[in-house]
């Protein structure tokens, strides 16, 4: 996911998800930053030419003005900013918690990273991307604003800014708390739903993802990589003990590379055909399942090799049944479920009528519960299910309804105010249009 000749910043990189994310981004030009002691200098110097390390404290902004001198003097622009940096809470009660303690948690948590940012933002050409990883307490909820604030100023210089939000990682920080008994780690993995804490690579690799041109359209994002923890809103523990937990902590563990199989509902058309040919590239079976039919087979073709179309309405119950039989006679296992199918009435909320509603749902949740149910039956350890949803029900479509019923109404067909001599023209409905990629 690397480009060749980016240059990229990376705060906090003698820490353990910093370390991490210097070795992944190994193949660019690293500037590892870190505080003075920390053995930045070192770690860069490990890594050879032409990866810098330089010593930095990113809560004084005559540090960062330094810091960006050097590197405008000896490479130039940058490409990419990665602000890892960060200070952990003190641990104390808040009726304990100094305010000192509480100004320096936001001074290298929020005020040190818009300081990057403004400073690499300076220096980015269009393309540029700014990933930040984020804070604590009163410094979490000011770097997300900050996150979402500096992509809509800078989208249009061509600059990403995205956050991510690390759940409980076993750094050597966390672990040298858990053997001082400081923090309970069996606790922390049974509040867990996947039961287990991430690996600092874990971390490193989302964060990897969101600088590259794989993320080229995500902006002002927040993904968290918490092992399921955020979903887990009730009391009691999200996961049993987990056998082979500490183990994955510790180590990657050996990576499959046998081709995987992968069912794409709404599959022929739009975004569906473009996952399918995504993961078809990467050598994996795909299972094409669509209402369409004839695209569908027709894009199966163009694949080529084992890769299959299937003629299924998502909404009707005993059809995905039969397609997950089908599946299990054939394959014997089901590895990834792209839930892709949906459909949306695109009318105003006070026109659509209830068998429209029903209708969406029926396809858009109740059958990307179905085909999700019967998923879980195939799938080994390992399994993903992937639900595609829509950050807005209802765009900004050109208006084609208005109110009428006397003088002062808002009319959005023709602008201003109606009155009685607008009564005449024909009251506009949008009916249940499907979507173009529906099942």
């Amino acid at each position: 996911m690397t480009q060749a000749g980016r240059i990229v910043i990376v705060t906090g990189a003698a820490g353990g998800i910093g370390r991490a994310l210097v070795n992944i981004l190994a193949a660019d030009t690293v500037i590892a930053v870190d505080l003075p002691g920390s053995g930045v200098v070192e770690l860069a110097r490990g890594l050879g030419e032409p990866h810098l390390g330089l010593e930095c404290d990113v809560s004084r902004e005559e540090d960062i003005v330094a810091l960006y001198g050097r590197v405008e003097a000896q490479l130039g622009q940058i490409s990419v900013l990665i602000n890892n940096a960060g200070v952990g809470p003190t641990m104390a009660a808040t009726v304990d918690t100094d305010v000192d303690d509480f100004r320096r948690g936001l001074a290298v948590n929020l005020i040190g990273p818009f300081l990057m940012a403004r400073g690499g933002a300076r220096r980015m050409r269009p393309g540029g991307a700014i990933v930040k990883r984020n804070a604590y307490a009163a410094s979490k909820a000011g770097l997300i604003s900050l996150t979402k604030s500096l992509a809509c100023e800078w989208a249009s210089r061509g600059i990403r800014v995205a956050a991510v939000a690390p759940g409980c990682v076993r750094t050597p920080m966390i672990a040298e708390l858990g053997r001082a008994g400081k923090i309970d780690l069996a606790a922390m993995r049974r509040r867990v739903p996947m039961g287990r804490l991430a690996r600092p690579d874990e971390i490193a690799r989302v964060v990897s993802f969101l600088a590259s041109v794989q993320a080229c359209y995500v902006t002002g994002s927040v993904l968290a990589v918490d092992g399921g923890w955020m979903s887990f809103n009730q009391p009691g523990d999200a996961s049993p003990e987990v056998e082979g937990a500490l183990r994955t902590e510790l180590s990657r563990p050996d990576e499959r590379t046998d081709a995987r199989v992968v069912l794409v509902t709404c599959g022929a058309n739009g975004i569906g055909a473009a996952v399918a040919l995504r993961f078809a590239a990467n050598g994996d079976t795909v299972v094409i399942a669509d209402k369409d039919s004839a695209a569908a087979t027709l894009l199966a073709a163009l694949l080529g090799g084992k890769n299959t179309a299937k003629s299924v309405d998502v909404a009707i119950e005993s059809e995905v049944v039969a397609l997950f039989e089908g599946l299990r006679g054939r394959f014997g296992r089901l590895d990834i479920l792209v839930n892709g199918a949906s459909i949306d009435a695109f009318a105003a909320g006070v026109e659509q009528m209830p068998a429209e509603i029903e209708r969406v749902l029926h396809v858009n949740l109740t059958g990307a519960f179905t085909c999700a149910r019967e998923a879980i039956k195939m799938m080994r350890p390992g399994g993903v299910i992937l639900n595609l949803g829509s950050i807005n029900s209802f765009p900004p479509f050109a208006c084609l309804w208005r109110l009428e019923g006397g003088d002062g109404h808002a009319d959005p067909l023709h602008g201003g105010r109606t009155g009685a001599n607008r009564h005449s023209h024909s009251h506009r409905r949008s009916r249940l249009h499907p979507h173009a990629c529906h099942s």
